[in-house]
């Protein structure tokens, strides 16, 4: 009987231990509650803003929280200020990177990925001479920033840290640019010679001289190769020669037909379908934003669709104009205001082309030999990004990351 009444009473004592958690927070948590809150007024793409309370706390209870954009560090204090607690506020880059706070990607591509591990999901990708902030290190990992306003993880191998003089003098000397679609360097100048590295479309590299047949470049870490000249241009001659116009967007689409598609690819060894996109309106010059969700807040709206919200193609006929951008949202027939998931290039006459299995061409008019029915049933919005004044569409010309010099 007593044993019977000692479970009874641990039992009840269980449950209280347990509604009184569920009824109590922790000051770790009321932190966290609160800059979820500030993250949602003034960061709210965590692609591009980091706002985060780091894992250590001082044993006299101080926070530590990083942010990736020193403007916001006034505004957190004065939510903060809110909470009891002490706090320090770290905006990157922090001591972990040195004094050297830039960085060149030195692969012919390299990964990015969501966090400082090989298993975690790859987030996007840069292209060989590409210019980074490099914000922390972790391990063999850099947290850096792309062009685009990107933030991710990357090998330390992947980049060349390299100091502000050095940067401006490799912006100040004659780049060349791979403009095949692959292809490789040489330790010599002759196609016989021992290959330096693989190259792709847009890889960016110093040059040393020039012959008639090989261009001498010098990669950021260095190394010295060769480059068959009719496989790469000036970049200067290249950025002057760029005209981001409808025909030649859709040119540069249809010579990716037939690319696999990859989540996070944005060069022509793979892509997803906003790499797909952005890398289109790259090789004509421009540098638009990452993500398919984040290319639909930019732009001018086109409107193709009918008063329920449903794609209308009398509307898509008349209004939409090659390059434009078409957005698709999985989940639109299953809940409101479904997240985009996905994005196409408009050619005209019904058709896209889009990155979705591999990249190839469809069509939203029923009765279409190429008709696709779920994108159809999907598309959310368009947008038009040519004749858009917005800073988030920028001329690679006018960018830093491109011309620090």
């Amino acid at each position: 009987m007593s044993s019977k009444f000692f479970a009874f009473f641990c039992c009840l004592l269980s449950l209280s231990l347990v509604s009184k958690a569920q009824h109590s927070t922790s000051p770790d948590q009321d932190v966290q509650k609160a800059l979820a809150e500030f993250r949602l007024k003034w960061a709210p793409d965590k692609r591009t803003s980091i706002v985060e309370l780091v894992d250590e706390k001082d044993d006299d209870g101080t926070y530590h929280i990083q942010i990736s954009d020193p403007q916001l560090k006034s505004e957190l204090e004065k939510d903060l200020s809110k909470w009891k607690g002490s706090f320090t506020i770290l905006a990157l880059p922090d001591a972990s990177v040195g004094d050297a706070t830039a960085g060149l990607v030195n692969l012919s591509v390299a990964n990015l990925r969501t966090a400082p591990s090989h298993a975690a999901e790859m987030a996007t990708q840069l292209l060989l001479g590409t210019q980074v902030d490099i914000l922390q290190k972790n391990g063999s990992d850099y947290r850096v920033r792309t062009p685009e306003g990107y933030i991710a993880w990357v090998p330390t191998s992947s980049i060349t840290p390299i100091a502000d003089e050095k940067l401006k003098m490799w912006n100040r000397n004659d780049r060349v640019i791979y403009t095949a679609e692959f292809g490789k360097s040489y330790s010599a100048p002759d196609r016989q010679s021992q290959r330096v590295s693989d190259l792709v479309y847009g890889g960016i590299l110093s040059l040393v001289s020039a012959t008639d047949t090989f261009y001498k470049v010098a990669y950021p870490d260095g190394r010295i190769a060769y480059i068959p000249i009719e496989e790469a241009q000036l970049f200067s001659l290249w950025l002057k020669t760029r005209d981001a116009n409808a025909d030649n967007i859709i040119r540069s689409a249809k010579s990716m037909l037939g690319l696999p598609y990859l989540w996070g690819g944005t060069s022509v060894k793979g892509v997803d379908c906003s790499g797909f996109t952005k890398t289109s309106y790259f090789m004509n010059g421009l540098v638009i934003p990452r993500d398919a969700s984040q290319q639909v807040l930019q732009g001018q709206t086109i409107d193709i669709l009918d008063k329920n919200g449903d794609f209308d193609p009398q509307k898509a006929l008349k209004n939409l104009k090659p390059a434009d951008l078409l957005f698709f949202a999985g989940g639109k027939n299953k809940s409101k205001n479904a997240r985009v998931t996905h994005v196409a290039l408009y050619l005209g006459n019904g058709q896209f082309i889009h990155a979705a299995g591999s990249v190839r061409i469809n069509s939203m008019l029923k009765g279409a030999a190429d008709y696709d029915d779920f994108q159809a049933r999907t598309v959310v919005a368009a947008k038009r990004f040519l004749s858009a004044k917005d800073p988030k569409i920028q001329n690679i010309s006018a960018s830093h990351y491109y011309n620090n010099k």
